[in-house]
C-alpha cells in the first residue's frame, strides 16, 4: 500500500479554511489531521470548511479535539489543567466530546486524537481510576457516532500508558463497548515530557497505535522544564530506527498507519514541514 501522510491543520495556523488550503498546497502534501475546535466553536463554518477540502482534494485523515482549560505555559501548568484530568472543567469537556463526534460523524472522520492529560503511574491512584472512567465515558461517546478515539503519548511512560489502555478497554468491553481506544504516537512527546526513549516507546505500544504524529525535539537541559522541539531530523529521534519499527511490525501494510507532520514551533512552519515530508518519503 501506499502509506497516507498529512499534516496537522494547526501547524500551519490557518486564518480560515481557504487560507488552509492554500498553506496545505504550499507544502506539498494532500490531507490534514483537522483540528475540530473552530468548527465546534463556531469559528469557521462547518460547510465552508468541507467545500474549502474537498474542492482542493485534500483528505482529512482524522480529527482532532483539544480539552477546555489546558494552559501549556509550563509543565506544571499543563499537568494541573491538561486533558480531562481537572474536575472543574470535566462537564464542558464531556459536552465538548459529545459536539466533536457529531462533527466527525457528519465529515466522515473515523479516528479523533487528543491529550487525556497526566494518568498517573500508580494502579490505585484513586485520580488514576476517575480518569480511566472519564476515558471510557469519552470513548462510549465517540462510539456512538462511529468514531474510534486515541490520546496522544508524552505526558507518561509507555509503561502507563498501556496498563491504562488495558483497563480502559477492559471497561468498555464490560459495557459492550467494541470500540478500542488507543494511542496517536508522538515521539517528540516523549522527549518534551522526558518520559522514554522514542523508539523502544513505539515498540512497546505499537499494538495500540492508530496514527503518528511526525515531529522532533531535543531533550531539556534543565530538569522540570519543557524540551525544545525542532524541525525533524534535527533533534533526538532517531528517524532511520523510528521507520525500521515501523515497517517491522507492518505499519507500513494492510490498512496502514498514517502519518501526519506536526511542527508547534518556529519561524519556517511550512519549510520545516516540507523538511519532515523529504524525511518521510527517503525512509518510507
Amino acid at each position: 500500500m501506499t502509506v497516507r501522510l498529512g499534516v496537522c491543520s494547526w501547524s500551519v495556523e490557518p486564518r480560515g479554511p481557504d487560507d488552509l488550503v492554500a498553506k496545505v498546497r504550499s507544502c506539498g502534501i494532500s490531507a490534514v489531521q483537522l483540528a475540530l475546535d473552530p468548527i465546534r466553536t463556531g469559528a469557521w463554518n462547518e460547510g465552508e470548511t468541507v467545500a474549502a477540502l474537498r474542492g482542493a482534494g485534500i483528505g482529512i485523515l482524522s480529527g482532532m479535539m483539544g480539552t477546555v482549560g489546558e494552559d501549556y505555559s509550563t509543565l506544571d501548568s499543563i499537568r494541573v489543567t491538561g486533558g480531562i484530568a481537572p474536575d472543574a472543567t470535566w462537564p464542558a469537556n464531556l459536552a465538548a466530546a459529545g459536539e466533536s463526534a457529531g462533527i466527525a460523524q457528519r465529515l466522515g472522520i473515523t479516528l479523533v486524537t487528543f491529550h487525556a492529560g497526566f494518568l498517573p503511574h500508580d494502579s490505585k491512584d484513586p485520580k488514576r481510576l476517575a480518569m480511566i472512567d472519564r476515558l471510557r465515558q469519552f470513548a462510549e461517546v465517540f462510539a456512538g457516532h462511529g468514531v474510534r478515539l486515541a490520546f496522544e503519548t508524552g505526558q507518561e511512560s509507555a509503561g502507563t500508558l498501556l496498563g491504562v489502555l488495558s483497563e480502559v478497554n477492559s471497561a468498555l468491553g464490560a459495557t459492550g463497548v467494541k470500540t478500542m481506544v488507543g494511542v496517536n504516537f508522538d515521539p517528540a512527546n516523549m522527549i518534551l515530557y522526558g518520559m522514554g526513549e522514542p523508539v523502544d516507546a513505539m515498540r512497546a505500544l505499537a499494538p495500540a497505535i492508530r496514527q503518528i504524529h511526525i515531529k522532533d525535539a531535543n531533550p531539556t537541559k534543565t530538569p522540570g522544564t519543557w524540551g525544545e522541539e525542532v524541525a525533524v531530523g534535527t533533534g533526538g529521534v532517531d528517524w532511520k530506527a523510528f521507520f525500521g519499527v515501523y515497517k517491522s511490525v507492518g505499519m507500513d501494510s494492510g490498512d496502514g498507519i498514517d502519518l501526519v507532520i506536526e511542527r508547534e514551533a518556529g519561524q519556517d512552519r511550512i519549510g520545516d514541514i516540507k523538511k519532515a515530508k523529504a524525511v518521510v518519503e527517503k525512509l518510507v
